[in-house]
């Protein structure tokens, strides 16, 4: 007996012809789809462009710096620290554009007979803006005969140009500060004698660099950047009450070891402890 041998069988099944097409187009479609998301996400950028989220601080830029004030009071510095006491009038000819009303000639500053004084570069190292339209620099002064000076340095916009805002002063190095100098109008002279004999004694230790004993007039916290060259104190010119609150503003005469003589004006910021006076700050803020 022979085994049966399976018969092939044809199986016909019937397809829709939308299907058949549709199978057969979808890879176009899905082609046209993808370059049309593309078209659509590139007009949307083109149209509206994503910002990059920015931390506000970053979004508060400084003011812009002025040059022209910067490089009005490094001039000033250069030629107020430079002398030759065999042509004085060099100096006083180079210093007269800057002196205004109430400065005296050469800027309070009479240098030592028999001597010259040169400096080698000058630059700003710090800026301070009290009010509009006045800027306050500490420059930085490489000299041959004294060394690093630090000397600030008020600029004030008026209308006839730039002008010195008032004296300059000597201070530290700052660590990372700058003077405020004000004009005579609408200051109030200091009436508090105690308040005067805490300015002259911390005015005093200041310039001579006497730290320990100016710790003994500073507030809790006061950070003082002491000057490099040492100064001695002649006499309190003017104690003025500086525009707004817990400020004085002095002007003092004081001479140097070679026997130059300076007029010099200071921005002391000062508080009441306890019924005593004392001293938050010297002319600047070292760690501005």
């Amino acid at each position: 007996m022979s085994a049966t041998q399976p018969r092939p069988t044809v199986t016909i099944k019937t397809r829709s012809l939308w299907r058949m097409r549709l199978a057969c187009e979808l890879p176009r479609h899905l082609l046209h789809a993808v370059a049309l998301i593309g078209l659509l996400a590139s007009a949307r950028v083109a149209i509206d462009p994503p910002r990059a989220s920015v931390p506000a601080a970053l979004l508060h830029r400084a003011t812009p710096a002025d040059l022209a004030a910067e490089g009005y009071a490094t001039l000033f510095a250069r030629r107020y620290l430079t002398w030759d006491a065999r042509d004085p009038q060099t100096r006083e000819a180079a210093l007269a554009p800057y002196l205004g009303a109430g400065l005296e000639q050469g800027a309070g500053l009479q240098p030592p007979s028999r001597s010259e004084q040169q400096v080698q570069w000058a630059q700003v190292v710090q800026e301070r803006e009290p009010q509009a339209g006045e800027h306050v620099y500490t420059v930085a002064a490489q000299t041959d005969t004294a060394g690093l000076l630090y000397l600030t340095v008020g600029v004030q916009r008026t209308r006839a140009g730039l002008a010195l805002a008032g004296y300059p002063a000597f201070v530290g190095a700052p660590t990372s500060g700058p003077a405020r100098a004000q004009g005579a109008a609408h200051l109030h002279e200091v009436a508090e004698p105690a308040l005067g004999a805490v300015v002259v004694r911390a005015l005093r230790n200041y310039l001579a660099g006497s730290a320990t004993e100016l710790a003994a007039d500073l507030a809790a916290g006061a950070q003082v950047s002491m000057p490099a060259l040492a100064l001695t104190l002649g006499s309190l010119q003017s104690l003025q009450w500086a525009p707004g609150a817990g400020a004085v503003l002095a002007v003092v005469q004081a001479e140097d070891r070679r026997g130059a003589q300076y007029t010099l004006a200071y921005e002391l910021n000062v508080v009441r402890e306890q019924g005593r006076w004392e001293i938050a700050a010297i002319q600047m803020d070292p760690d501005a």
